[in-house]
């Protein structure tokens, strides 16, 4: 047979060019595995870090079922620990959730997060307006709050800091963490427990005309509890003398100076924000420049971060860069006040007065109650 060498290249060429497709299939495979096992590892971790966010805040959330005592206040009538907090709180730890998964991949590249104790405390006032105060607050991306209410320093200050430190959010270099729990302001024992952790703490307190304040403490009451006395009864210890009863915690904690001269034997009027509830709702944008201002932190929240609900009576939020409907507080906010005899109102504005006029002294500003 005679050779041929187009016969013998036909034989040979073939099968050099199957090996190398062989090769570069098989390289490829490998990277295909390897990418896949990689991911299958990376994305097991991310459920798990959500879950325990949430857990954790499961467990925050029991704190606020403990009892409480604001002095010697008689106040078996106003359970703070209620379904109006729990529901704002759960609504935020779904906020936390989402935000967790927003920003896992941020936090996997970041090892420099950590838990940090708080360096700025909302301590009050209840019914004043420091629930929105925090919403108003989460929104700059300097801050970090825990939703919850840990309730460290009146409740569960025998846990002790660090107990305390793990409920805090992470938080990286340059952020600020913060927690609010309204029943500091008027716990006698808070102010050096706080001056202990850190004589640095910023402290910022809510507060709101003190009747306005004390009729809506009751309202928040008596949605839960509809069979409770008269707000009228409950104000005064003797109606026909006309006694205002001052261990009704209702009442006790708008006594704002009483309650201010404890904080001011451990912190520095400097050291102290005093934000209007009335302005947080008629001017949101300006009362959080002052809060910003407060915290040392740039000017982010504006006011086109706000949309005034007239159907609540507040301003909702909204993100500016999207089209997204706005974010109003949940329906325990904004309930309709009962019609109080206004001869109890009138009373309740005398008994207030002087109390309204030492704290304008005291803090430096006229928050016009009068």
């Amino acid at each position: 047979m005679e050779y041929s060498p187009i016969l013998h290249n036909l034989h040979v060429v073939p099968s050099s060019h199957v090996k190398n497709k062989l090769f570069v299939f098989c390289i490829m495979l490998s990277l295909w595995v390897y990418m896949i096992y990689c991911c299958v590892g990376y994305c097991s971790t991310v459920p798990n870090l959500t879950y325990r966010s949430v857990n954790r805040h499961e467990n925050d959330s029991e704190i606020d079922n403990q009892d409480s005592s604001v002095g010697a206040s008689r106040d078996l009538l106003n359970n703070e620990n209620d379904l109006d907090s729990r529901g704002d709180e759960w609504d935020e730890i779904r906020g936390e959730a989402k935000a967790l998964d927003d920003n896992a991949m941020s936090g996997f590249l970041n090892d420099s997060e950590s838990k940090k104790l708080p360096q700025a405390i909302i301590i009050g006032v209840k019914k004043g307006g420091t629930r929105a105060l925090l919403e108003f607050l989460r929104l700059h991306p300097d801050i970090r709050a825990v939703g919850a209410e840990p309730h460290f320093f009146d409740r569960n200050y025998d846990k002790g800091l660090e107990w305390y430190r793990e409920l805090m959010p992470k938080s990286s270099e340059g952020q600020l963490t913060m927690e609010k729990t309204p029943s500091y302001y008027v716990t006698k024992e808070v102010p050096a427990r706080i001056y202990t952790m850190s004589k640095d703490t910023k402290l910022i307190v809510v507060v709101r005309d003190p009747v306005t304040r004390a009729i809506s403490d009751y309202t928040q009451t008596r949605s839960k509890k509809p069979d409770i006395p008269s707000f009228e009864s409950l104000t005064f210890k003797n109606i026909s003398a006309g006694l205002i009863d001052t261990t009704w915690s209702a009442v006790q904690i708008g006594m704002y100076a009483k309650h201010l001269e404890r904080w001011l034997q451990y912190f520095p009027t400097e050291q102290l924000l005093f934000v209007s509830g009335e302005r947080l709702i008629s001017d949101p944008a300006g009362e959080m420049a002052r809060v910003q201002d407060f915290l040392g932190l740039r000017r982010v929240v504006t006011e086109k971060h706000f949309h005034f609900n007239p159907a609540k009576g507040f301003p909702c939020l909204k993100r500016p860069e999207g089209n997204s409907k706005p974010h109003c507080l949940g329906k325990t906010k904004g309930r309709t006040h009962p019609n109080i005899d206004p001869e109890v109102v009138q009373r309740l504005r005398d008994f207030y007065k002087p109390y309204n006029r030492k704290f304008y002294r005291m803090t430096g500003h006229d928050f016009g109650w009068d």
